[in-house]
């Protein structure tokens, strides 16, 4: 990744963190309908030149996407982006099982992607339904739910305390960076 001030890895986590991020990333809306891979045009799935500048180097909006709002994971793989960070659309099963993109991490670093649930479903792969959030440093997690409606800075605890999150899954780190 090139060296860009606006665009390197937090220094300080939690809020003050999120308070640095760009306005587009700060007041997005919660929208369980916007999820990677949903069709156009509600929800335009991932697109590389997007997330790395237009063709002929003119820069693309990469928060474009997100006027309309977005679920947990398409906001984490914004802020990601952000960073310099590419995710594909996966959803969370498919982040979980993914070896491409991602590797697993433990313990999680600034900027890795943490996912939790409520624990095995039968039936269903390991990371169905779970909610992806934004590892910002010690205790400190930004993501977008439904219960708040807009991005938030939760401690694990926070999620430990509600049942749908209260499993823990894993945390899983972007291998793959933006052409900028």
């Amino acid at each position: 990744m090139r060296y860009d001030p606006g665009r390197q890895i937090p220094a300080s986590g939690g809020t003050v963190a999120f308070r640095r991020l760009p306005r587009a990333l700060r007041k997005v809306t919660y929208s369980g309908a916007r999820h990677p891979g949903a069709p156009t045009p509600e929800c335009p799935s991932y697109d590389p030149a997007r997330a790395g500048g237009a063709p002929g180097g003119a820069a693309a909006d990469p928060f474009a996407d997100l006027a309309g709002g977005a679920n947990c994971q398409r906001y984490a793989y914004a802020v990601l982006r952000h960073f310099g960070l590419l995710i594909p659309p996966l959803r969370s099963a498919e982040l979980w099982a993914d070896e491409h993109a991602t590797r697993r991490a433990a313990p999680p670093q600034p900027l890795d992607l943490v996912l939790f649930d409520s624990g095995p479903l039968d039936g269903r792969p390991a990371g169905y339904g779970a909610h992806v959030g934004v590892h910002l440093g010690p205790d400190q997690v930004l993501h977008l739910c439904r219960e708040v409606g807009a991005p938030a800075v939760w401690r694990y605890a926070d999620f430990a305390a509600r049942p749908r999150y209260g499993r823990f899954l894993g945390a899983k780190r972007a291998v793959r960076t933006t052409e900028r």
